[in-house]
């Protein structure tokens, strides 16, 4: 099974044990993460899954690996005849992510609970049956 997410502004194709560079994210290595922007799910021997079509409980669990930074781009600006001449540059925050799973209802794949604790990333169908049995 593989999904295509949206995560800082890009589109990525993730399937289980995939390694991808995203944007920075709010996140310590070996945090557990979540994305729930998915575009386009396609489940095995089963027709692909686009857009309405994507069940809402679906999600995408990952391992944060580390917080890097991208390769340093130089931005050079000149002025013909002017004598006007600048030279900037830019490094990109970036965080290495491993994905753990694809779930379709939103359920935390076993490889994923047992690699990182996933107590913090709680979906809701999760915390209505835990309210359910609080109050019964």
């Amino acid at each position: 099974m593989f999904a295509v997410i949206r995560t800082g502004g890009k589109q990525h194709r993730v399937a289980a044990n995939d390694r991808i560079v995203i944007e920075r994210l709010t996140a310590d290595a070996g945090d557990a993460v979540e994305f729930d922007d998915i575009i386009m799910l396609a489940p095995d021997g089963e027709a692909p899954l686009v857009g309405d079509a994507v069940p809402d409980a679906a999600r995408v669990f990952g391992k944060v690996v580390e917080q890097t930074r991208g390769p340093k781009l130089l931005i050079f600006k000149k002025k013909r005849r002017k004598n006007h001449r600048r030279m900037r540059g830019h490094r990109q925050d970036l965080t290495v992510v491993k994905i753990s799973g694809v779930s379709l209802d939103g359920s935390v794949p076993v490889a994923a609970a047992a690699e990182a604790p996933m107590a913090a990333v709680a979906t809701p169908a999760v915390e209505e049956q835990r309210i359910a049995e609080l109050v019964e």
